[in-house]
């Protein structure tokens, strides 16, 4: 379990079930295993499941995807301003709100998937740019502390999580 490998104060215990599901104790390494697990794995989804929820109210296919990015692109600037130091206290966000918002539905999947490949390029530069005291660097991100390295770990483990409710839920 890599929140073990954590110290105390690193992240929000909410986060653990995500860093648990991280690929790799190399964060990089990581980032670039699931850059094309997650490539094919969308890639290779039924044109039939793309716009599909499996019950009302649930996200669809599409809506999940952009959700990791979003999310993505949310924890990647959390990871820039705690590894620069800024002691800012950073505010939380509304995944239901970016989801009701982001038109996901009529972009295709595919425009998903290059977007998807953009930001992870982005997140591995800034993963790279890291020495390990900066990867160690907590700052306050929705109401509580989290290290850099503990965002590393989130981002792959959250989007594992979501690919696992699609295999498990949407066929």
């Amino acid at each position: 379990m890599l929140s073990n490998t954590l110290n105390t104060g690193e992240f929000n215990p909410y986060y653990a079930v995500y860093i648990d599901k991280a690929t790799d104790v190399d964060i990089v390494k990581g980032l670039k295993q699931n850059l094309d697990t997650v490539v094919n794995f969308y890639s290779n989804l039924p044109n039939e499941k793309h716009s599909y929820a499996y019950e009302a109210g649930k996200w669809t296919i599409k809506d999940i995807l952009l959700h990791i990015i979003d999310t993505e692109r949310i924890f990647s600037y959390r990871a820039l301003r705690i590894g620069r130091k800024d002691t800012t206290a950073i505010a939380g966000f509304e995944q239901d709100d970016y989801v009701a918002n982001c038109y996901a539905e009529k972009r295709s999947l595919e425009s998903l998937i290059e977007e998807y490949k953009s930001v992870r390029l982005a997140t591995i530069s800034l993963f790279k740019s890291y020495e390990d005291d900066v990867l160690r660097h907590i700052g306050m991100a929705s109401g509580s502390p989290v290290s850099v390295r503990a965002i590393g770990y989130i981002i792959t483990g959250h989007e594992n999580h979501h690919n696992q409710i699609i295999k498990e839920r949407y066929f």
